[in-house]
């Protein structure tokens, strides 16, 4: 069986798109970058805790399990914005990213008892100069919580991005092109129509 490694209904939802038939998994893993650690490293260790860790919660009642893991931050320079704290955080976050390219990382993991197979998709996206007016409205959508540089692509923040180089549900959440090659490669067979998805709190 495979499982989702993430209570985001943004990732449930895009993982849906694929086809396979997988249940979501609810579960608390901390997302604390260590001291020197690079975002990339960071961003697959993250991943990789959350596969793991659905894994270890699903493997004794489904020893065939596969769990898959992701993780999304937002990059400037060797900075990395993850989900604002508060409605200030988010503002400044949208200041720091105004008028100029940011990468977005995103990682995933699938694991299982034979091991683990990763891979990490890098996307370039350039926001247009942004107003206080701009931020302020945007913010107080609410849309900004829970998102990591403070922005929904695709949601509100759409009309913000001048230019995106690299993967749309990527930088959603989940690259759906490289998840499903990932799936592919463990033996999953591509699914002739698409699947439902189940919640399941654990």
């Amino acid at each position: 069986m495979l499982y989702l490694a993430s209570r985001s209904p943004r990732r449930s939802h895009l993982l849906a798109r694929l086809g396979y038939p997988f249940q979501s998994l609810s579960l608390e893993v901390p997302e604390v970058r260590a001291a020197g650690e690079r975002p990339h490293a960071y961003v697959l260790r993250v991943a990789t805790d959350k596969a793991r860790a659905g894994l270890a919660l699903v493997r004794a009642g489904d020893p065939a399990a596969q769990v898959l893991g992701s993780d999304t931050e937002v990059v400037l320079g060797d900075r990395v914005f993850g989900k604002p704290a508060d409605a200030d955080d988010a503002a400044a976050m949208l200041r720091a990213l105004s008028g100029r390219s940011h990468q977005v990382l995103t990682a995933i993991v699938l694991a299982s008892a034979t091991g683990i197979s990763t891979d990490l998709v890098v996307s370039e996206v350039t926001f247009a100069e942004l107003d206080e007016a701009a931020i302020a409205g945007y913010v107080a959508s609410g849309e900004p919580m829970g998102k990591a540089g403070a922005y929904a692509i695709q949601g509100g923040a759409e009309r913000f991005i001048v230019h995106l180089s690299g993967s749309h549900s990527g930088v959603m959440g989940l690259p759906l092109y490289q998840t499903g090659r990932l799936l592919a490669r463990a033996g999953l067979a591509s699914p002739p129509v698409a699947a439902t998805e189940a919640a399941v709190d654990v």
